[in-house]
Order: structure tokens, then C-alpha cells, then sequence
């Protein structure tokens, strides 16, 4: 493992981090398209190691206002779902993993764009949980769709709901590729090694949150999240 680029991937996880800590998901979204085109072989893996870290520091310094029952709804999706996303990890060629990723974060925007009037109700938490069962598995990606379910929800309920959906989403992920022979030793250092990045990224947004715009920020991110994937996408296909 070279540690050039994964300290240099370091930035994405910080970037990604201030992004989750202000509007309550964003870090794989933002930091994957970085990883597919520079360390594809740390994928899915080190990003899902890292993705325990910053669930347990909002849970442990921000309100735990949990909506429990469909939390309840969702992890049990995703547990039965998740076999498929370690299947697509163990078949898939990086190139066929980076298209995944790319068109993933391209319906993960589309979904959040969305006027769809999604309500909080047992199918709508099971099929969110389905789907991130096995984006979430194959491309650490499966946070937003359950955020469109939970869109209406106290802000502070969101974001502790999501949160723990995050932690145990990747244990989840993280115990069925370890399991498939996919989760390696580099992905787990790697994923070590960007904690105290992503930690610096939730200590930035910290002081800024209560200012930010997150009507523009969330703009800002979606836009730059189509950039990235559409780049992931063309350069798997023409490589």
C-alpha cells in the first residue's frame, strides 16, 4: 500500500465528514469517486471502516433522538439485502465496481433532488434498507436513500437516526466481506489511518453549522457529486 495517495485521499474524508456533520449524510458520497479513480482496491472496505467512526462521535456529542421503529424496519431490509452487495463485490471487476459506484451516487442525487412525497412508514424504511443493503455493501453508499424516507423528520432525529442506521449498516458490510474473503488488511489500515481526518472534519463543521446555508450546501454538493460519478463513470468505461 502506497501511502502517498491514501494520506492524500485523507482530504476527501475530511471533506466528506464537515458535509455528514452539517446536513446528515454525505461522507461515502462525496468521498468515493476519489477512491475509485485512485485506490480502487481499497474499496468498498476502508471507506466502511472509517464510516463507524463518525456515527459514534454524532451520537456520542449530539442528541440521540432515535426514530427506532423504522430504523428497526430498515436494518432488517438491509441485513436480508446485503449478501448481494458482497456477491457484487466478489464478481465484479474495480472497472464494473466503479460504474456501480458512479450510477449509485447518480441515483442517490436524483432520489435527494426528488419531489417525491415519501412518507416514514414500515415498506418505505424497508426498501430504503433494501437498496442500501446492497449499495451500501458494494459501494459503502446507503445512507440517502433512508435520509429521503426520514426527509420529514425533526432535523436532530434525523441525524441520530441516521447515524446509527451508518454504524450498523457498515458493521453489517464490513462482517459479510470479511466473511467472502473481500475485506483486506490494506482496506482496514487505510480505513484506521483516515479517522483522524474525518474526525478534523467534524470538529471544522462544528463552529460553522449553526451559520451554513444548507440549502446551498446541499446544492453545492449534489452538483459536484454528478461531476464525480458521471468522471467515474466515463473513465471505467473508456480505461
Amino acid at each position: 500500500m502506497h501511502w502517498t495517495p491514501v494520506l492524500l485521499l485523507g482530504l476527501a474524508l475530511f471533506a466528506g465528514a464537515f458535509v455528514q456533520s452539517s446536513i446528515g449524510f454525505g461522507m461515502a458520497v462525496v468521498a468515493a469517486p476519489f477512491l475509485v479513480l485512485f485506490a480502487p482496491a481499497l474499496m468498498p472496505g476502508a471507506l466502511l471502516v472509517t464510516s463507524f467512526s463518525l456515527p459514534v462521535v454524532q451520537l456520542l456529542h449530539g442528541p440521540r433522538d432515535v426514530e427506532w421503529r423504522s430504523l428497526s424496519w430498515a436494518l432488517a431490509a438491509r441485513l436480508l439485502v446485503m449478501p448481494l452487495g458482497v456477491a457484487a463485490v466478489a464478481l465484479l471487476s474495480v472497472r464494473a465496481i466503479s460504474v456501480v459506484t458512479g450510477v449509485l451516487i447518480l441515483l442517490t442525487v436524483a432520489a435527494s433532488v426528488s419531489a417525491l412525497g415519501v412518507r416514514t412508514t414500515p415498506v418505505s424504511s424497508a426498501v430504503a434498507g433494501a437498496i442500501a443493503g446492497f449499495s451500501g455493501t458494494a459501494a459503502s453508499i446507503g445512507g440517502p436513500f433512508f435520509a429521503l424516507v426520514l426527509q420529514h423528520e425533526r432535523p436532530t432525529r434525523l441525524r441520530a437516526t441516521l447515524s446509527v442506521f451508518f454504524l450498523v449498516g457498515a458493521a453489517m458490510a464490513v462482517a459479510g466481506l470479511s466473511v467472502a474473503g473481500k475485506f483486506t488488511t490494506d482496506q482496514l489500515v487505510a480505513g484506521i489511518a483516515w479517522i483522524p481526518f474525518m474526525a478534523l472534519g467534524y470538529a471544522a463543521a462544528a463552529p460553522a453549522r449553526a451559520r451554513l446555508d444548507h440549502d446551498r450546501l446541499r446544492r453545492a454538493v449534489l452538483a459536484f457529486c454528478v461531476l464525480a460519478s458521471v468522471s467515474v463513470i466515463v473513465r471505467a468505461l473508456v480505461s
